[in-house]
């Protein structure tokens, strides 16, 4: 999809749509009221015969209206104007792209920015309008013998402001919009992907055409180069797959070597039936999501290189299957990480933080600035907080606040959870250092204690992305969070 930012009057546009807003109850907006000075009162006739009340979530299509030079007016109810926040704004815009999917326009302009939302600039309106056009014009269909023909589809999309002194900040907002919202679209092919296909090996591959494309540097580990470091706590949930794992590095550089990197380590179970402790059946085809902590950090790399952000990177993928088979480990085996401190393994299907532990002792050669570990980790998490917020964890307040702020301003929230010692001694274990497990009590929260104890040299911060990553039922698949969040942070970051 085209995109351009224009000093415009949506009465001028020639285009196939025109869209602006409407309160509760039936209040124009300043753009609408110039639509009806020029139509004669034909939108305030429309209005006063009930068909559009202004009501959230709720658009009525208007053809030929009188005076106007585009063929068609949509209108879209915003809902109560003293209520207009973040989420009003959101619920309008989606409003709008979904009415554009059950007609034929291919260009449009919208007239939604200039409408105040607290504490919100026309940079967050533009950057939001465009993640929201991304979502909706994404589809996945690369795995069905004949794919859906769109005979329409909206093609272009002008975003109208009524004060040039916006346009220079909303160019960069809208940059900075399409490169984030490329890098959800990679997260959500990757997630959306069959397992058979998106391996271990797959991840690798699509990360060194990465690199090539963007000038980065690509490093990817086998088998006996972990075992030279002594991985042995991520090649234990490897060891019962016929797909070989990897550990796989891209490194970003926008500033000067000299700086320290932010680094990112995503979890790449591109399928987990739980191994030994085997998973219920029912919707375990959905567990090829387990790679969405993977997908997620490629996808925010593919979103910094898109935008040539001021800052040094790194991801780091720790990539394998969990299998049973007769090599698999098994509820009981001990197991040595890289960071030389023991694992009892009591459940293999709490296999997450076994190869993250790895990843994240790893990352202490990079000398980080902050490490970030991105995973689908822990149901509790579903429980704790549904399919809204991400789970966070850190062992830095500043480090966390930062997070909780990017999260907000990019409509792709966290919330935090304790890391206090109390927890802790739920992963004692008689016959090793820890425990994988403390119980079914406050489990995200002694998962997150478990990864504490391999980032004492930096600050870090844990994202349980298990249940914002995908949606299940109809609509099932890859939401591309927490793409817009990690983002947003980095573009924070490059700006200290």
């Amino acid at each position: 999809m085209d995109f351009e930012i224009k000093f415009a009057s949506p009465e001028k546009q020639r285009g196939a749509c025109v869209v602006v807003g409407v309160f509760e109850s039936r209040k124009k907006t300043d753009t609408a009221k110039v639509i009806d000075q020029t139509s004669d009162g034909y939108i305030k006739t429309i209005l006063s015969r009930g068909d559009m009340d202004g009501k959230p979530n709720t658009t009525l299509l208007l053809h030929d209206v009188p005076g106007m030079q585009c063929k068609r007016v949509l209108l879209v109810g915003l809902g109560k104007e003293k209520e207009f926040g973040d989420k009003a704004f959101l619920t309008a815009t989606q409003a709008v792209f979904n009415a554009f999917q059950k007609t034929g326009v291919t260009d449009a302009a919208i007239f939604l920015t200039d409408i105040p939302v607290l504490e919100r600039d026309v940079n967050w309106k533009i950057k939001q309008t465009v993640l929201l056009a991304g979502s909706s014009d994404y589809q996945f269909d690369q795995l069905k013998s004949k794919p859906e023909e769109r005979k329409y589809g909206l093609r272009k999309l002008i975003l109208g402001i009524s004060n040039r002194a916006d346009l220079a900040a909303g160019k960069q907002a809208l940059q900075q919009g399409q490169a984030i919202a490329k890098g959800m679209s990679l997260t959500k092919d990757l997630g959306n992907l069959a397992p058979n296909i998106c391996t271990p090996t797959y991840l690798a591959k699509q990360a060194k055409d990465m690199a090539k494309e963007h000038k980065l540097k690509a490093t990817v580990l086998g088998r006996k180069e972990m075992e030279k470091l002594g991985m042995g706590s991520l090649l234990s949930v490897a060891q019962g797959s016929d797909q070989p794992a990897k550990l796989i590095v891209l490194e970003y550089q926008g500033q000067a070597k000299k700086e320290k990197p932010v680094v990112l380590v995503g979890k790449g179970v591109t399928f987990d039936t739980g191994g030994i402790s085997l998973k219920p059946s029912p919707d375990m085809d959905e567990m090829k999501y387990d790679m969405s902590g993977a997908a997620s950090v490629l996808g925010t790399m593919l979103a910094v290189a898109e935008m040539k952000l001021p800052i040094n990177l790194v991801v780091i993928v720790p990539a394998t299957e969990n299998m049973p088979s007769g090599c698999a480990t098994k509820p009981g085996d001990v197991v040595t990480s890289m960071s030389g401190q023991t694992i009892e393994v009591l459940n293999t299907d709490a296999e997450g933080r076994l190869i993250l532990c790895d990843a994240l002792t790893y990352a202490e050669r990079f000398k980080p600035k902050a490490v970030i570990d991105v995973a689908t980790l822990t149901g509790a998490c579903v429980i704790a907080l549904g399919h809204v917020a991400t789970g966070l964890i850190s062992n830095d307040d500043k480090l966390s606040q930062e997070l909780l702020n990017a999260g907000k301003q990019a409509a792709d929230q966290a919330w935090q959870l304790p890391l206090w010692d109390d927890y802790q001694d739920l992963l004692k274990s008689n016959f090793a250092d820890m425990a994988n497990i403390g119980g079914r009590a406050a489990g995200t929260i002694t998962a997150g204690c478990f990864l504490s104890r391999f980032t004492k040299e930096y600050r870090w911060a844990h994202l349980d992305i298990a249940g914002t990553a995908w949606k299940s039922g109809k609509e099932k698949g890859s939401t591309g969070r927490p793409v817009p969040l990690l983002s947003q942070f980095l573009i924070e970051q490059a700006e200290v």
